[in-house]
């Protein structure tokens, strides 16, 4: 095996055990507030951007379009957020927090807030800013990665006369 790819190797395999602790610290001090990880997200969501559509909630915490409108029904009937048809488009449904749900996420928020703090007290703000550059140069490039392979796997379609599909994808 060449060396560079030992290097990427070894890299991810410490990132990943890395981000395993770490989630399973988050995850244990997040139960503790009453609430799940998709929930705290959600509500997390929420409190750092304003009220939002369904749909984008669902992007932000990755949550695909089935698990992110039982969570917001599972948000509504705790009573810690609304949803409301959207005055410019009323096929969206937008998602607010509601006070008793603004209250929970900020006491949540700031005790997570407080342990990822704890978490990373044993790096230098230098560490802390090359940490996080390093990563969001992982992350993008992942993602361009990631949309490069789903472009390639695409079957291309295309219409016929009638309006049926030809191409790769005609079932």
């Amino acid at each position: 095996m060449a060396r560079g790819n030992a290097e990427s190797d070894h890299a991810w395999l410490v990132m990943m055990k890395a981000m395993r602790a770490l989630t399973r610290y988050a995850a244990a001090g997040i139960e503790e507030t009453g609430l799940g990880l998709s929930d705290f997200g959600v509500l997390e969501v929420l409190l750092h951007k304003g009220p939002l559509p369904v749909n984008t909630i669902g992007a932000i915490v990755d949550l695909t379009p089935g698990s992110i409108s039982i969570a917001v029904d599972r948000l509504v009937a705790k009573g810690l957020v609304s949803r409301a048809e959207s005055a410019e488009d009323r096929r969206l449904r937008i998602v607010a927090l509601t006070p008793r749900g603004k209250d929970l996420i900020v006491s949540a928020f700031r005790k997570h807030s407080g342990q990822m703090k704890r978490v990373l007290s044993k790096l230098s703000p230098e560490e802390l800013r090359g940490l996080e550059a390093a990563l969001k140069k992982i992350g993008k490039r992942a993602a361009a990665l990631m949309q490069q392979r789903v472009k390639e796997v695409q079957p291309s379609t295309t219409l016929d006369k009638s309006g049926g599909l030809n191409g790769s994808s005609r079932h």
